[in-house]
């Protein structure tokens, strides 16, 4: 049996409570491997989790749902990763009673998008499933022999359904495509940073507060515990040493019934169990048992190490130190919590201040609801405005979001697909939008070249997925935006660089120098002839974020050479909420949506230079040299803005919109 070693590793679900104490341990014993974390921060993450590896040079943490099948692409691709360890998933069985959904689209669904992007990029050399000892179902009382990686699957809940449905399509694809797939099927877990939704941090946290232990029906299912290092220690294993294509079970033969483990608890914090201890009503399914046969990791090199006593102690000093770490929890300590999905939630920050206010952060996250009084107060009149928005995970999109937050717009994130047209009509039907924008697309990561070589993806969005949209739009009687290209043109005889003569809305694109260019061109001609379609065409789109990889300012600074070629752009400060208003006059057509007047790329670094870094040096190439280091040719042009000016008046030019809402706001003392 040989060793693997990962160079670069994709944690998802690591700002939750196994995955973080997995993470932090690869980070500080690997300095070598580089480890990409993916976590949507759901109601049972928390930044905080990762505090150990904050300032690790080889640790990176991205915001992000795992079922964003573009956010999961553009991540392997960029980070070049070749390991997945895969924990992120819904996995408290209480909230499977009452939300099995939204289990089925973490943890089926989420596990599909990874497999198929490991398959598409063709470039992971393992790729190693976290399951559950749940899968198996429950294991007779009187049984001596644990259940073994071979035994049937027999899931009695919602939670463990979804997980053993996940485990098939790993399987699937190891089979099907060949993909390196491990597969681990853990015990119950315990330790610091647990969510207190789970038993053992509830009955702390609830004995803390001198509050009674509520046990679900008479507390004699059995359990089996294994402290949190453990198994980050078991997974560093199974890492290193865990053959392809095989199941290895995380256990321990220690059993605890419920009662007991709460009556142990009792015990630490010297109070009376038999007046702290109340039987509460069962759940609707409970299994009596869960009961592994663990030989085959320890075979490999692993055993537990943390007595339950030990552990326990060390688990309850954790919580009696930070008794605030998770904020609010008052929801997750009922007896039968139910954590209901809504959009928003609270987003724990790595700071973890005090003062933190909960955000925003999509339609995937969760959070504790509480009825309100239906004489509320508060109650806000019918807005005549409703907002789909597809591309929640890119750039523009996200930014949509935010200003119909700011104008008080209520909005939601369209989950379906473009291309799938059932979906599609059922976000329409479930939002009832008012408007649909569409700012969902192919673009390429890092840049347009990756179009190139993925043709088929680039058509299936950019083309048929946009005309998808479109025409259900149109039968539903709803405008769309759609967020387009002006990189469709190039400047030739009739359009002279330097002449002030730009491209207008009913000039024919002349630039199909890329695909992707190609399809945007496409897709524009046909949507002429939907009436019901507003299209925007964006050009080398700018913002006030420096921070941001898709800034035409911050990919240019970033440059070793550019070019020095006036262009037409878009500052989406200025021009984004012009959209917003754009569809509030029902404006229909195609537009140039870009400032008026050209800038250069030099033009734009002197201003970078003047405002942000007075010592920031930059080499300028000819388009011949370009041309030697990129795949596809670029587009560049001059667009005439004067009907979108007409309509605003107030629309700066290009070179006052870059000063007044980019460098100004941004300028360095």
């Amino acid at each position: 049996m040989g060793s693997y070693t990962p160079k670069n590793i994709l944690i998802t679900g690591a700002a939750g409570f196994i995955a973080s104490h997995v993470a932090n341990r690869v980070i500080r014993s690997y300095p070598d491997y580089k480890i990409v974390v993916l976590d949507k921060l759901d109601y049972c993450s928390n930044l905080k989790n990762l505090l150990p590896s904050k300032s690790c040079r080889n640790f990176k943490f991205v915001k992000g749902d795992i079922g964003s099948a573009d956010l999961v692409n553009y991540l392997l691709i960029t980070e070049s990763i070749d390991t997945i360890m895969h924990f992120a998933a819904q996995t408290h069985v209480d909230n499977s009673f009452g939300n099995s959904f939204e289990f089925t689209k973490n943890n089926i669904y989420g596990t599909h998008v990874l497999l198929e992007a490991c398959k598409v990029t063709g470039q992971i050399r393992r790729f190693i499933h976290v399951s559950t000892d749940e899968v198996y179902g429950e294991t007779e009382e009187d049984a001596i022999v644990g259940n073994h990686e071979a035994s049937q699957l027999l899931p009695t809940n919602p939670y463990s359904a979804t997980k053993a449905g996940a485990e098939m399509l790993v399987m699937a694809y190891g089979r099907s495509y060949g993909l390196p797939v491990i597969t681990t099927r853990g015990n119950n877990v315990y330790g610091p940073n647990q969510f207190p939704e789970k038993l053992i941090p509830k009955f702390i946290l609830l004995a803390m507060q001198g509050k009674n232990l509520p046990i679900h029906g008479d507390g004699s299912n059995v359990r089996s515990y294994l402290y949190c290092e453990d198994v980050a220690e078991a997974f560093e294993v199974v890492l290193h040493k865990g053959e392809v294509g095989h199941v290895y079970n995380i256990g321990t033969k220690k059993e605890r019934r419920v009662i007991d483990v709460a009556k142990d608890i009792c015990k630490l914090f010297n109070i009376d169990p038999d007046t702290s201890i109340k039987l509460v009503e069962n759940r609707p399914f409970n299994d009596q048992r869960y009961f592994l046969d663990d030989q085959k990791l320890k075979n490999i090199g692993w055993s537990e190490r943390t007595t339950w006593e030990e552990g326990l102690k060390k688990t309850m000093e954790w919580y009696t130190k930070n008794p605030d770490w998770w904020g609010d929890v008052s929801g997750a300590l009922l007896p039968h919590p139910r954590m209901l999905m809504m959009p928003g939630g609270m987003e724990r920050h790595l700071e973890g201040s005090e003062g933190e206010k909960p955000a925003s952060v999509g339609s995937s996250n969760t959070r504790m609801v509480v009825p309100s009084p239906k004489n509320s107060s508060t109650a806000q009149q019918k807005h005549p405005f409703k907002f789909l928005i597809y591309g929640r995970t890119g750039w523009i999109g996200g930014l949509l979001g935010k200003l119909c937050e700011k104008q008080g717009i209520p909005y939601e994130y369209g989950k379906g697909r473009l291309e799938d047209r059932s979906s599609l009509v059922g976000d329409i039907q479930s939002v009832k939008p008012t408007h649909v924008f569409n700012a969902a697309g192919v673009t390429g990561r890092p840049n347009v070249d990756w179009c190139e070589s993925h043709k088929t993806e680039t058509i299936r969005t950019n083309v048929a997925g946009t005309l998808t949209l479109a025409d259900v739009c149109r039968e539903q009687g709803i405008l769309m935006i759609n967020y387009a290209t002006g990189c469709i043109f190039e400047y030739d005889a009739a359009h002279p660089q330097g002449s002030g003569i730009g491209f207008k809305e009913e000039d024919k694109p002349n630039f199909i120098g890329s695909f992707y260019s190609k399809t945007k061109a496409m897709v524009e001609e046909l949507l002429r002839e939907y009436e019901n379609v507003c299209t925007l065409r964006v050009r080398m789109p700018i913002s006030s974020d420096l921070s941001n990889p898709r800034n035409f300012i911050t990919k240019i600074s970033r440059y070793n050479k550019v070019v020095n070629i006036p262009n037409s752009m878009t500052i989406l400060d200025e021009l984004l909420p012009i959209s917003i208003e754009m569809a509030k006059r029902n404006l229909k057509g195609i537009w140039n949506f870009t400032n008026p007047g050209v800038v250069s790329h030099n033009e734009i670094l002197e201003m970078y230079r003047n405002y942000i870094d007075p010592k920031y040096k930059w080499t300028n190439f000819t388009l011949e040299e370009q041309a030697k280091v990129i795949v596809a040719p670029r587009s560049n042009n001059e667009m005439d803005a004067s009907k979108l000016k007409k309509e605003f008046p107030e629309l700066l030019p290009i070179k006052e919109s870059l000063i007044k809402y980019v460098f100004e706001p941004n300028k360095k003392n």
